[in-house]
């Protein structure tokens, strides 16, 4: 049996700033809340504490990593908390010394003492370690896990007198099932392409029916995508100073009003209209897939609602570029958003399975470097690209982000990662229109190469260039503007 990867779980519904220092904390927590009212029942926890290790504890603060922690001990989840009402439920928290675990249990929990940052300290497995350590009556237990990238979470539990790395099952995040249409890297992608004559979304869509009716997956597809355009328009609709310390004043909103002018509208749909009818020049486009991404990104640094994609840092990329392709782009793809993010997902999870989607692993090759693969590919085949295209933009997409590293100023998700989103968007746009200008059985890098690439690039890069805030342009700011 395979591990499979759903296109549900590259793309989904979290929390920012951060998918590997939020949601994937937030998702542990809550695993762990699960496990230990399953194994010996919540009346009888009396106490928790929480160590962050590596790169958690590095920029953890700058992330909100404590604060997701809190909240899924909680028992919140992150689809459906209400975003606004988090740093006012955290703060109470604090001042209280107290916390409800699963809204239920109520303990005593010092945020000071009982959640503490171990940035001089590293588990082995991955960057992003967390362990619990709670108390039941006179003993403790520990529950250790790794956030290993876009919400992904891994358990280290003990088995046969081994230590293994088990995928949790929250959200139904890696399911061994047989699929299809297995595949391990795009050589395997292709194959079944060929033989079915289907395009890459169908060949996604058909492994998804495997665990989902099909109408089930088109109805969980429109739900992503309503949570992405909700995202922009929210985005485009909020002005003022994003939190952390820093200062970053939103710019979605200003630019979306300078380009729409005296436009009216009253929702979403209507802006939408309003986009259409601005000018079509390709500064005007620029500005506004610039815009899409600002907007999501500005979000997500502020603890609002975004969808993976495949993680929080890079959440801009791949709604900007779609949007662009249903206001902008001509093509005639009936089932244009549908088969976008299905086609995106395949390329995204190439990428997690031959490399990593963790810039705590690669860098920020690994967040808008796939973002970006992944919505230039995505693109191609809507506008008509065959399969070859279709990877052959992935490929030019990332060939160009090789080497990118995280480096966010005290420990944010904002400088530079917000303009980085438009930097992603615009390069997918250019590497569709540069593969579907092409012949794919001339180029001499394929998409497998460039992932392996990425994958050794991630390997000899230093680790201060990997969401440690330790170097790069982390290093320009005074550390006294921003908690790291």
């Amino acid at each position: 049996m395979e591990k499979f990867i759903s296109v549900f779980d590259m793309f989904k519904i979290s929390v920012g700033p951060s998918s590997s220092h939020t949601l994937g904390p937030w998702l542990a927590a809550i695993n762990c809340v699960q496990k230990v009212e399953s194994n010996f029942g919540l009346d009888k926890l009396k106490s928790v504490q929480v160590l962050l290790y590596g790169s958690l504890a590095k920029t953890g603060k700058g992330h909100g990593t404590d604060m997701a922690v809190m909240m899924g001990l909680m028992g919140e989840d992150p689809i459906t908390t209400n975003t606004d009402l988090i740093v006012s439920t955290i703060a109470d928290i604090k001042i209280h010394k107290k916390i409800i675990i699963n809204k239920n249990v109520n303990i005593s929990f010092d945020h000071e003492r009982d959640l503490q940052f171990l940035k001089d300290q590293l588990l082995t497995h991955h960057p992003n370690g967390l362990q619990f350590i709670v108390t039941i009556g006179v003993e403790k237990y520990t529950y250790t896990y790794y956030s290993i990238g876009g919400g992904f979470i891994e358990e280290q539990i003990e088995k046969d007198n081994k230590i293994i790395f088990q995928p949790t099952n929250i959200n139904n995040n890696i399911k061994d099932i047989e699929v299809p249409f297995d595949f391990k890297n795009s050589n395997e992608l292709l194959h079944w392409c060929i033989k079915t004559g289907l395009p890459i979304c169908e060949i996604v869509k058909e492994n998804e029916k495997t665990i989902r009716e099909e109408m089930q997956v088109s109805l969980a597809l429109n739900n992503i995508w309503e949570t992405m355009l909700a995202c922009i328009y929210k985005g485009c609709h909020t002005e003022g100073e994003l939190p952390g310390g820093l200062f970053v004043q939103r710019r979605a909103f200003a630019l979306n009003k300078k380009l729409l002018k005296e436009a009216q509208y009253n929702n979403i749909n209507e802006w939408m209209a309003a986009i259409k009818n601005t000018s079509q020049s390709f500064s005007n486009i620029l500005d506004w897939v610039s815009c899409f991404a600002l907007a999501v990104n500005e979000q997500n640094a502020s603890f609002g609602r975004v969808v993976t994609a495949p993680t929080n840092g890079a959440a801009g990329v791949v709604p900007a570029v779609l949007l662009y392709a249903l206001l902008f782009a001509e093509n005639k793809n009936e089932e244009k958003v549908s088969n976008f993010l299905l086609t995106a997902s395949a390329i995204g999870i190439l990428f997690k399975n031959g490399a990593t989607i963790s810039a705590a692993m690669g860098g920020c090759q690994a967040e808008i470097g796939v973002s970006s693969a992944m919505a230039a590919a995505a693109l191609t085949e809507l506008l008509g690209g065959n399969q070859k295209q279709t990877m052959m933009a992935a490929e030019i997409a990332m060939e160009h982000h090789l080497g990118l590293t995280c480096d966010p100023v005290g420990g944010l998700v904002q400088i530079p990662c917000i303009e980085r989103n438009t930097m992603g968007a615009i390069k997918a746009i250019t590497a569709a229109q540069l593969a579907l200008q092409s012949t794919p059985d001339l180029a001499l890098v394929s998409l497998d190469k460039v992932i392996k690439t990425m994958w050794n690039t991630a390997l000899d890069m230093s680790v201060k260039y990997k969401e440690t805030a330790e170097g790069g342009l982390a290093m320009q700011i005074p550390i006294g503007l921003a908690e790291c």
